[in-house]
């Protein structure tokens, strides 16, 4: 346990990690919360690797696959904040190669609210490719949308990075990827290191190692559309996601790999209206409205097997009563989760902002089986909130 003057017993937190690795539910697992700005719970069970033993603690790195999303739609929200872009406006405005095949009126608050109508990843794409970003921008510029910008929900699983990623670059000023931008104007700002998007080889010994123990689905119950969204040689699952030339890329979407210390500050400064510590990312006004529900919130997405995903307007989940939000409990909470069932979130009504981040890959079918419930209700209980 880390000290702190702010920290609060959490024994609550402790005795569901240790119960939950105890009982193999977990394998190592980390969780920091911060309230009303300030650092209250740093806890850790288990191992970061099962073959050399290497236990958690509060310095090893996890990957959170799209709990990195928050971060470049925040990249993206300071532009527009500092005048640099608008949402109304056509990508193509900024990304002039982007305009063609039926993606012209395609604007920045489509790809935010996953209305733009390309999830599909380019033909040919392998984990090398994936990791060349001009191969990447270059092949979505080219791509013609599967609907109409703004016609309905196909989520960007893995898209998403590179659209926001490279309007980033384009609006930037210097010119950066969307990797050394989030490290630059967000990570080091809020004294958050740890929030790595694109890995140095020399933090590769730092980063937990992944299990999966996701059923495997049949590929008869996987429609064609969530296959083109994630095709199985780019899958978010370790023997991908664990490759050099994989950590080591910008992979804006799903590749963040972060300590939940540094995870939690990012959501602090959310739950905080844009400020913490003195350091303001963002205008609070901008960031009261990123709970507001995205239009059409309930329509099925059949990217994702036909089931609602609660976003808002501003590229954030909602917490609700969904097996993957189910967290953060609340809908008026900003949130996201991450393939293999992490989780960050911030609540601007109470100032609570959690992540927890773990190495066993799995898939909660209900939230009383979701062990990421089970860590947030034992942080609230300690914490005495709702």
């Amino acid at each position: 346990m880390a000290t702190n003057g702010t920290l609060v017993r959490s024994q609550n937190v402790e005795e569901t990690l240790h119960r939950l690795v105890a009982e193999g539910q977990e394998i190592g697992v980390q969780v920091t919360a911060y309230l009303r700005g300030k650092l209250v719970i740093d806890a850790w069970a288990g191992l970061a690797d099962q073959d050399t033993g290497r236990k958690v603690d509060g310095d090893t790195l996890f990957n959170m696959f799209s709990v990195t999303k928050p971060f470049a739609a925040t990249a993206l929200h300071m532009q527009i904040a500092r005048g640099l872009a608008d949402y109304d406006a056509p990508i193509a405005d900024y990304w002039p190669e982007f305009g063609v095949n039926g993606k012209e009126a395609t604007t920045i608050r489509h790809v935010l609210t996953h209305r733009a109508g390309i999830p599909q990843m380019p033909e040919g794409v392998t984990p090398e490719l994936m990791a060349d970003w001009d191969w990447m921008t270059r092949e979505l510029a080219a791509l013609t949308p599967l609907a109409p910008p703004g016609e309905k929900t196909l989520y960007l699983s893995l898209t998403f990075g590179w659209l926001v990623g490279e309007i980033v670059r384009r609006t930037d000023p210097k010119g950066r990827d969307i990797g050394t931008f989030i490290r630059e104007e967000i990570a080091l700002p809020l004294n958050a290191p740890d929030v790595w998007v694109g890995l140095p080889d020399e933090q590769l010994p730092r980063v937990a190692k992944l299990v999966n123990a996701m059923p495997a689905m049949p590929p008869e119950m996987l429609s064609p559309l969530s296959l083109r969204a994630m095709p199985p040689q780019v899958d978010l699952i370790p023997e991908v996601f664990e490759q050099p030339v994989v950590r080591r890329a910008p992979i804006a979407g799903v590749g963040g790999i972060f300590t939940t210390r540094s995870c939690a500050r990012f959501w602090s400064m959310i739950a905080e209206g844009g400020e913490l510590d003195g350091v303001r990312l963002l205008p609070a006004d901008l960031v009261a409205t990123f709970n507001t529900p995205r239009s059409n919130s309930n329509e099925p997405d059949p990217v994702i097997m036909g089931f609602p995903v609660p976003l808002s307007i501003a590229g954030f989940w909602l917490g609700g009563k969904t097996f993957s939000t189910a967290a953060a409990k609340h809908r008026r909470v900003v949130c996201h989760p991450g393939a293999g069932n992490c989780i960050g979130f911030a609540d601007q009504e109470t100032g609570l902002a959690v992540a927890i981040a773990h190495n066993r890959m799995q898939v909660a079918m209900s939230p009383e089986e979701d062990t990421m419930v089970m860590i947030a209700d034992a942080i609230r209980a300690d914490l005495g909130i709702d």
